[in-house]
């Protein structure tokens, strides 16, 4: 059993080896969302059907790490400088998620202002909301994740699936953004069969300790 700051205790598995990938998004355990390995510095690439390393989430988890936007304990937020030129965004202080926000931020800064089009202007962070055509919570609803500027980036159901049922995956986001996010505690949406490549969340568990 995991045992949170509140008393409440969350179990590490429920016993099941044989979930279907609705089962793993819809009624996951803790042991559930390492079911895919994150691929943290590899090259852009289409991944395996079904293979979406981060999607999984224990709900109950997240409300203990970032607090509950519905509920008494909403996530406290900090303003974060954005890429230059790009204003201001709110980050969740937990878990030290806005340090490494801005961790990210001084890295992008540094990258030659060509790649600024693809940061600016972000489309979001903070957002008390479930993902789309769905009831299950988004990282943005816990401040801890943050959607780059959609003009460059492709979204899977932003497509429609081949005759075989498959999205093809599609990316134009640089590698060097990517890199950047990924070293500093954040996995992207662009990993995902259902690719969201404009989607950045913070999610260190997934990748390999520094």
């Amino acid at each position: 059993m995991l045992t949170l700051t509140d008393g409440s205790e969350l179990p590490l598995s429920d016993g099941r080896t044989d979930k279907s990938f609705e089962e793993l998004l819809n009624s996951p355990d803790i042991d559930d969302m390492f079911a895919f390995a994150y691929p943290a510095g590899a090259p852009p690439a289409a991944p395996p059907r079904e293979f979406d390393p981060g999607r999984i989430r224990v709900e109950a988890l997240f409300r203990a790490l970032y607090g509950d936007c519905k509920g008494a304990t909403p996530p406290k937020l900090r303003k974060v400088a954005w890429v230059k030129g790009g204003g201001s965004v709110h980050f969740a202080t937990g878990q030290g998620a806005d340090k490494a926000l801005e961790k990210v931020v001084a890295e992008l800064n540094a990258l030659p202002s060509s790649f600024t089009k693809f940061l600016v202007p972000s489309a979001g962070t903070y957002n008390c909301r479930a993902i789309a055509n769905t009831s299950r919570m988004s990282m943005h609803a816990y401040g801890a994740a943050i959607d780059i500027n959609t003009k460059h980036t492709t979204y899977w159901q932003w497509v429609k699936p081949g005759p075989d049922g498959a999205y093809q995956w599609s990316n134009k986001i640089p590698v060097e953004i990517v890199d950047i996010f990924e070293r500093h505690g954040f996995i992207w949406g662009g990993r995902w069969y259902h690719f969201d490549t404009m989607h950045f969340e913070y999610r260190p568990e997934l990748l390999p300790p520094k």
